[in-house]
């Protein structure tokens, strides 16, 4: 018999009785992230140059899977012109530097150099000047002029705001993106942004993120997101999880995620692409996103090592300027090369995180996938010893 207060009582003689008490420990869900899985093997392989990676994405054509995170070490118009003629498309953050300022560059700079104790004050008062309607419209004018199409980002907040304008500005795609997305937010002092209404009201494709939850994913898609973004806390430069206790390890989010994706096709005939978000510093990692059910790829850090990144060999996550609880720290990647070498090699490392594509393509023709979709059909397996296995002298260095 089992009372309200969660005890099991077991009767073992007429006058004898043990209790068994429910924990919600017992129930804890086993979840994965990059490094518990391996990818299987399987009959077949392909050539690797025969492996296609492009891509259509919320109606824009793409060569490679990649997209650059709406961070201001990573992304200005310089940097999307250079990632849209390798093929792929950078995100632009609404509420960063490049929105406040006319010289961007300069306040960017600063912060780059920045001594650490002091990096947190800086970025706060940078962050306070206002954004400035006229500099959205020039940096869209500017990515458009630098050759790549205009994907821009903004927080709930400001996206009623700011996601009428730039669509009349030209922008091209937008993003609404907080640290959790839900498809319903609870507010007692602002009238919360309804995606619903958003969606249809808005001229160009909206993308939601980010989430790890497919019933929160199915019903952003029902709302009209064109795609959706997981991940919460899995960048190099997020400390959410250390600050807050939240996130789901990626494996398991872009998975579960990816069942929305799949349970949402067949109720209602639309595709909506899944973007992992963060978590992903080798061309390894980002075979298992995809493999894990994952369309596109969201990267920041290991794109901030280039040199065309407005961040100088560092990086910060968009809630670092909080001047009360900030969710991310500037961090030092370093500059590595050009984003063409990052991306397609030739690699100065051997710990793939250089020639990401070059490692995704080889990955891909290793398990007999030509393109995204088999992709996401290899077998993937529990494997938390295949980073160790055998690697003794590696871990001696």
């Amino acid at each position: 018999m089992i009372d309200r207060a969660g005890v099991r009582e077991i009767t073992t003689t007429a006058s004898a009785k043990r209790r068994v008490f429910r924990s919600k420990v017992d129930q804890l869900r086993p979840t994965y992230g990059f490094e518990d899985v391996s990818l299987a093997p399987g009959t077949s392989t392909v050539e690797p140059a025969d492996v296609d990676l492009s891509q259509t994405f919320c109606g824009l054509p793409l060569e490679i899977p990649i997209l650059a995170a709406a961070m201001d070490a990573v992304v200005d118009a310089r940097f999307a012109g250079e990632l849209a003629r390798l093929g792929g498309l950078a995100v632009l953050n609404l509420e960063g530097i490049q929105v406040r300022y006319e010289d961007a560059d300069a306040v960017l700079a600063r912060i780059a150099a920045a001594p650490d104790d002091q990096v947190h004050d800086l970025l706060a008062e940078a962050y306070r000047s206002p954004v400035s309607e006229e500099l959205v419209s020039r940096r869209i004018e500017e990515i458009h002029g630098a050759g790549s199409r205009a994907a821009v980002a903004a927080t709930p907040g400001a996206a009623r705001r700011l996601g009428p304008f730039c669509a009349e500005h030209g922008a091209d795609l937008f993003l609404v993106q907080s640290q959790v997305s839900s498809a319903r937010h609870l507010a007692s002092g602002y009238d919360p942004l309804s995606l619903e209404e958003f969606t249809r009201f808005m001229s160009i494709p909206v993308a939601v993120g980010n989430t790890t939850s497919a019933e929160a994913a199915f019903q952003l898609m029902e709302q009209g997101a064109a795609a959706v973004f997981v991940g919460v806390g899995p960048g190099a430069a997020c400390t959410t999880r250390e600050v807050l206790g939240i996130g789901v390890p990626q494996v398991t989010a872009i998975g579960d995620v990816a069942a929305a994706r799949d349970a949402y096709l067949a109720e209602a005939g639309r595709y909506v692409p899944v973007v992992a978000d963060g978590g992903m510093r080798r061309g390894g990692e980002l075979a298992k996103a995809i493999a894990a059910g994952a369309d596109l790829l969201m990267l920041g850090s290991p794109l901030a090592k280039a040199e065309e990144a407005p961040g100088r060999g560092t990086n910060w996550g968009m809630a670092a300027p909080s001047p009360t609880l900030p969710r991310g720290t500037r961090i030092t990647v370093g500059t590595v090369g050009t984003l063409e070498r990052l991306l397609f090699g030739p690699a100065h490392a051997s710990d793939g995180s250089e020639n990401l594509i070059g490692a995704l393509r080889q990955s891909m023709a290793a398990v007999g996938a030509s393109n995204i979709g088999e992709m996401q059909a290899v077998e993937m397996v529990y494997a938390p010893a295949v980073a160790t296995e055998g690697k003794s002298w590696q871990r001696r260095r």
